[in-house]
């Protein structure tokens, strides 16, 4: 395996399981090192169980499998000082942060009509999709910017972040405001050398769109299934590791005049007329 980011250091949210374990796992292949943290308990808004602190522990069994280095801890993006502590730690371990993927989040479905849906479902998805993306950058940026060594930051949206989705407008206004942020700190941290792209994946095979209760929830109001799922390509979901590619992109040199990006890994879903 090249190691393109070989003495680098990844700070990767969302980590425990799917894009986020998939993300951590490849930057690993590629050569850096890895600061994760995922919330590891279930919410009460969100209709399918989180990961669990043995999903963690397998995200750090793959990256010690590839012979880098992991320093993983339960945290929850919408506690700021959380997510804080995370990083100090991860700068006490290793030094520096070189890359950031913020990809942790969460996905709502129930409601067929928008203005049905709860205040608190819409206030958590909001805090996690949103406000810890914030949370993550405003935590680790600065020691980027100290470091004066420029990096990549990567925000993983979805097409949610494009186009509007019925029945979900917690999720897509998170998604789109990702895209806000996205262009925002792009302009802010250019002068640094900081790139700052987003990613915009259409379903990914991962539990939080395999889930029992997201595939009954289909099976009960079918007409809602082409409203996330209608590919122009010939697939219904893309793997985790399709995702993990436009990450490795986007944090390699490979990518180093690329910034304000919003990269579609989407399988043709936005262009659908």
């Amino acid at each position: 395996m090249t190691s393109v980011l070989e003495g680098q250091v990844a700070f990767v949210t969302g980590a425990a399981r799917g894009q986020g374990r998939a993300h951590a796992v490849a930057l690993a292949e590629h050569g850096a090192d890895i600061i994760a943290l995922d919330i590891c308990t279930s919410i009460d808004t969100v209709p399918y169980q989180l990961a669990t602190r043995d999903d963690l522990d397998e995200t750090i069994r793959l990256v010690e499998a590839t012979g880098r280095k992991i320093a993983a801890f339960e945290a929850d993006v919408r506690d700021y000082q959380a997510v804080a502590d995370v990083v100090n730690t991860g700068l006490q371990q290793f030094g520096q942060i070189d890359i950031v993927v913020a990809n942790a989040g969460v996905y709502s479905f129930g409601p067929l009509d928008s203005v049905d849906i709860e205040l608190q479902r819409w206030r958590d998805i909001i805090d996690i999709n949103l406000t810890g993306v914030f949370h993550t950058i405003k935590a680790s940026v600065p020691s980027m910017v100290a470091r004066g060594k420029g990096g990549s930051v990567i925000l993983v949206s979805s097409t949610a972040g494009i186009r509007g989705l019925r029945s979900m407008a917690d999720y897509t206004a998170s998604k789109h405001g990702v895209v806000g942020l996205m262009r925002t700190f792009t302009n802010e941290l250019g002068p640094h050398g900081i790139r700052v792209n987003s990613v915009h994946p259409t379903g990914v095979r991962t539990h939080m769109i395999t889930n029992e209760e997201l595939v009954q929830w289909y099976a009960d109001n079918p007409s809602m299934a082409a409203n996330v799922s209608a590919n122009l390509l010939p697939v219904d979901l893309i793997e985790p590791e399709d995702v993990s590619e436009a990450v490795l992109f986007l944090a390699s040199d490979a990518s180093r005049y690329v910034t304000g990006l919003e990269m579609k890994v989407d399988a043709g879903f936005t262009e659908r007329l």
